[in-house]
């Protein structure tokens, strides 16, 4: 990651109206590494709720941009790490957040003994308890804790964590995870429980949306009016939380990404390696997986993933209108 200089960081901190004193900082600190759609909400949460917030990205503009409305811009997670016993992680997958902890200059080497790493990302299970004792042998608690609700959930402090961690992990960071979300769920006393509640919220999530965007196509096939047959599902029993949010965005015919195609093929794919290593069948979640790797490889990888409804033939798609 560029380094941001120690000049925009001193500023950021006066217009933030922050102030020292000979205990140091006055305010309650959290570091958060990660300022995507997710990663920004949930930063601007915790600003809200009086924590004194040290940030960074790989894009250097993101963190300055973040605490130019207070807070304080870092260049690298090991100088966020060494401002802050709390570090929250709140990147893709399990390959970024390898590199936010063991990568050129990591937050691992820089985070003191009885600090606390909050991992947010969706990883398979078995990772995540490997890296709870990796970090352990290092002096670092761990709390594994996958987030659900959206952007504007994590925005307005209303999305949920689900989250598992030894007794101590819990102590010491209760405040800053309870503070990010509306609900947090402590789910065991060990990493792994977290990451497994959340791929079944996703096995879920991917197959909702696979079927909203197979009934919508339908529809389309049939001749339905698109916006007739949402106003009707919307308020009947066939209604999903997903095909209300997502139909949404193809009736707007905006696939501007909040969650991407490619995130379902990643996680979905996660559901199933879990599922194979106990030879347990998903074959609902088996077609969703294949539904959104067809998508990807027609090239909406990137795209909202509603765009699997694009995989569909001999349709024709409401053209785009923007997102109200």
């Amino acid at each position: 990651m560029p380094k941001i200089e120690g000049s925009c960081r001193a500023a950021s901190s006066r217009r933030a109206g922050l102030h020292s004193t000979s205990t140091g900082i006055s305010m309650k600190k959290a570091g958060l590494i990660g300022l995507g759609a997710m990663g920004a909400g949930i930063a601007a949460t915790l600003r809200g709720r009086g924590f004194e917030m040290h940030v960074c990205d790989v894009r250097p503009g993101a963190a300055l941009q973040f605490a130019e409305h207070g807070g304080v811009a870092w260049g690298t997670p090991a100088q966020v790490a060494g401002a802050c016993d709390v570090v929250v992680s709140v990147v893709v997958n399990a390959q970024q957040t390898e590199a936010v902890l063991f990568g050129e200059h990591g937050a691992a080497a820089a985070m003191k003994p009885g600090s606390v790493f909050i991992m947010c990302s969706t990883v398979d299970p078995n990772w995540s308890v490997a890296l709870e004792e990796r970090l352990g042998a290092l002096g670092i608690h761990y709390i594994d804790a996958p987030i659900s609700g959206g952007a504007a959930k994590a925005a307005s402090g209303q999305m949920t964590v689900m989250s598992s961690a030894k007794p101590q992990a819990y102590e010491k960071a209760g405040e800053v995870l309870d503070g990010m979300a509306g609900k947090v769920y402590r789910l065991g006393d060990r990493a792994g429980a977290g990451s497994k509640v959340k791929i079944i919220n996703q096995l879920l999530a991917g197959v909702h949306i696979a079927a909203a965007a197979e009934a919508m196509a339908l529809g389309l096939r049939e001749g339905v009016s698109a916006e007739a047959l949402y106003e009707v599902i919307t308020h009947s029993a066939g209604n999903s939380w997903m095909f209300e949010n997502r139909m949404a965005h193809v009736l707007a015919g905006d696939y501007t990404p909040l969650s991407a195609v490619d995130i379902f093929v990643k996680d979905l794919g996660l559901v199933l390696d879990t599922a194979r290593a106990s030879k347990f069948p998903l074959p609902l979640a088996s077609t969703a997986h294949q539904m959104f790797m067809q998508a990807s490889t027609a090239g909406h990888a990137k795209e909202d993933d509603s765009a699997v409804i694009k995989i569909f033939p001999g349709i024709e798609l409401p053209p785009s209108k923007g997102r109200k």
